[in-house]
């Protein structure tokens, strides 16, 4: 059989592509195959041919939409100012109504400075190149939250076992206090969601506490410091409350940026991050936190990975996808419960 020499100049042309994607990158772990890792801190690193740096006019910045998504954006205000002062670019609030979406806003570039939730933080970083820096703090640290269980005084529910049979709200399947942890910890305490007792997804932690507190779910896992905020705004009594467990220590919200931000964008960004200030106003809506801590994804959130390893998650695109599909539902269930509450009221 012939093989001209052109033939093989083609097919030696068509195999340089890949062979020199895999030259490029000696590691990415698990990280998705568009991201490399060669430093190995589990975290994008910044894209070696600068041609691929990303230096927006401006730039998009969000919070986690767990709670009030209005309420966020006017507590960043200030900081935002901040951010654009110290950048020198125009810095925007871009709202998002659920953490598959806010992924999704980053990995397509869409979004370049963010605050993730503790549970998707993972999916964030594997799937969208982000890069987290900080958590809120004070000067002795960051500043962390607990899982906790509470329960309504009036329930005569007392510890953890009390909860066989009952109904439980957990917050999203995606939620590291709302959902992962309890199903991870939970099983110790001699409990173990969706056999013991039936999990209903309340969607939000104030919505889990809201529920429990009008009698709709005899009890939730949710963040502590959730619960705190919601009690000092005076959105539920706590004296009509009560915990009965708490877990260690979990790391809050990370905050950081795309990991194809022009590097001296990027320094800029962490310089806005460790130089600001929380406002009174930002500092009462965050339990006295008054700055930004710094932290490391591969030590900080080891506990958060080892958690969602122990059930099942995995922070890869098919587990996205499961996320996405389940706030769809949520949305469509919410959106058809108000369209039957309109009809009622007609």
């Amino acid at each position: 059989m012939k093989i001209s020499v052109k033939g093989l100049l083609i097919a030696s042309s068509l195999l340089l592509p890949s062979m020199a994607m895999a030259s490029e990158c000696s590691s990415r772990g698990v990280l998705d195959d568009r991201y490399c890792d060669e430093n190995q801190d589990l975290v994008a690193d910044s894209p070696k041919n600068p041609d691929e740096w990303n230096d927006p006019s401006t730039l998009v910045f969000t919070y986690t939409p767990v709670e009030d998504p209005a309420l966020y954006k006017d507590a960043f205000a200030d900081f935002q100012a901040h951010l654009s002062k110290v950048t020198g670019k125009r810095v925007i609030y871009y709202t998002v109504h659920s953490n598959s979406a806010q992924v999704e806003a980053m990995r397509s570039g869409r979004l370049h400075v963010a605050g993730f939730s503790t549970g998707p933080t993972g999916y964030a970083v594997n799937l969208a190149g982000y890069v987290p820096i900080a958590v809120k703090g004070d000067e002795s640290g960051f500043q962390g939250y607990n899982l906790i269980t509470i329960v309504r005084k009036d329930s005569g529910i007392n510890k953890m076992s009390d909860l066989k049979g009952k109904k439980v709200a957990h917050t999203s399947a995606s939620s590291n206090s709302g959902n992962l942890a309890p199903r991870a910890l939970f099983p110790a305490k001699g409990l173990v969601p969706d056999e013991d007792y039936k999990v209903l997804y309340s969607g939000k932690h104030d919505q889990s506490i809201l529920g429990v507190f009008n009698g709709d779910y005899d009890a939730a896992p949710v963040a502590s410091d959730v619960y705190d905020r919601m009690v000092a705004a005076g959105r539920v009594d706590d004296s009509e409350l009560k915990i009965i467990y708490r877990s260690p220590r979990f790391p809050t919200s990370a905050f950081g940026y795309a990991y194809n931000l022009k590097p001296e964008l990027a320094e800029k960004i962490t310089e806005a991050f460790f130089s600001y200030r929380f406002t009174p106003e930002m500092s009462a809506s965050f339990k006295g936190a008054d700055r930004f801590s710094p932290i490391s994804y591969k030590e900080e959130w080891d506990v958060i990975r080892d958690i969602a390893h122990a059930t099942g998650t995995a922070y890869t695109k098919a587990g996205l996808k499961k996320l996405a599909e389940k706030d769809a539902a949520k949305r469509a269930k919410k959106k058809a419960a108000e369209l039957a509450k309109q009809a009622d009221s007609q």
